[in-house]
């Protein structure tokens, strides 16, 4: 409590005037004392403890059932707006972003470099402070998660990491849901990862072992994830007495595993690099072989867009696939974080069994 105090007298000194599958969850007791996000940022799972990245799954439950289930119209944002700082185009986080701000009565506004003058004709700074004036929060898709921070520092609203070189914490929190939902608790699953050393890899490192789920790592040599994410990883893991295992070998990352995961070998920006990382990733596509070594109830997990040469048909197409629930739990995923970082709106539904 605390902690949330204190980052919101800082915010407050920089301002200047200013598919759902209910019979799948194990519900417990309504929560006692609320987890309050109010006013925070959501730059890295890193910042978040287990019980307050649950609360967010815990809201997305609770808005997917009561607007989609239950057709209720909740217009938690009226009269608060967006702003939509896109440096990378996007499918999915544009869409479930700017449609689910506005299902709740906001107002996005979708900027991107072409758009806005970030850190060309406008420095970070000037830009967080005059976001801040004019909108309720802002969710930023950029290269540098360098950015991301300044942007933080300097404005007096909450900032949203929509994508960054390091972290891709929103998509996560999509993944944790769709498994919850087709699971009914994410506590002692095992999370195969076949592929690059990444900011989805990275997201899943900071927070999984915060659920009780094991971690099974596969990446080509020299597409390692980061040193220093992986050194709190293990920390993580420790002390949640879970599993990390990082190795080269697909077929052992994915043997027991309940999930197998994957993601593009070739992110934006290194489309340079795809002659090369093609060759690293031979022997990493994720087929009906890989599949015999995990478990008998596994799954498949894909953030999109998808390549051929990453996953092939059989299992992409397969029953076993969750990754179009996925795509849609960005909307329901999103929701809740713009919900929680800016209301004081307390879920409805119980809280599942995590």
């Amino acid at each position: 409590m605390l902690f949330n105090l204190r980052i919101l007298l800082n915010k407050a000194a920089l301002r200047n005037g200013h598919s759902f599958a209910v019979r799948n969850y194990r519900c417990g007791q309504p929560l006692q004392n609320k987890v309050q996000l109010k006013g925070r940022d959501l730059l890295t799972l890193k910042n978040f403890t287990g019980e307050e990245i649950k609360y967010m799954l815990w809201l997305s439950a609770d808005l997917k059932f009561r607007i989609k289930q239950k057709g209720e119209y909740l217009p938690l944002l009226q009269g608060k707006s967006l702003g939509m700082i896109f440096e990378k185009r996007s499918t999915r986080t544009r869409l479930s972003t700017e449609t689910g701000f506005a299902l709740l009565g906001g107002h996005p506004c979708f900027l991107t470099t072409q758009d806005i003058h970030l850190g060309v004709n406008e420095s970070l700074m000037d830009t967080a402070r005059v976001l801040s004036s004019m909108t309720d929060a802002v969710l930023a898709r950029v290269y540098k998660q360098s950015d991301l921070d300044i942007l933080a520092k300097e404005a007096s609203i909450p900032i949203i990491n929509g994508l960054s070189d390091l972290y891709h914490p929103i998509q996560i929190l999509a993944d944790y849901l769709t498994l919850q939902e087709h699971y009914g608790s994410l506590k002692g699953l095992t999370l195969s990862w076949i592929g690059d050393g990444n900011n989805i890899l990275h997201s899943i490192m900071m927070s999984a072992a915060k659920f009780g789920m094991h971690l099974q790592v596969a990446t080509p040599k020299g597409y390692e994830p980061d040193p220093s994410i992986t050194k709190l990883a293990e920390q993580y893991a420790k002390e949640n007495g879970t599993k990390l295992s990082l190795m080269n070998d697909p077929l052992e990352a994915a043997r027991g595993g309940n999930a197998l995961i994957t993601d593009t070998w070739i992110s934006m920006g290194q489309e340079e690099e795809k002659k090369k990382r093609l060759q690293a990733f031979q022997g990493y596509q994720v087929t009906m072989k890989t599949a015999k070594v995990a478990a008998s109830d596994w799954t498949f997990l894909h953030c999109l867009p998808r390549k051929p040469e990453e996953v092939d048909d059989e299992v992409f197409y397969s029953p076993r696939s969750l990754v179009f629930p996925e795509a849609e739990n960005r909307k329901w995923t999103i929701m809740a974080v713009m919900v929680s970082l800016l209301t004081d709106y307390s879920p409805q539904l119980q809280k599942p069994k995590f």
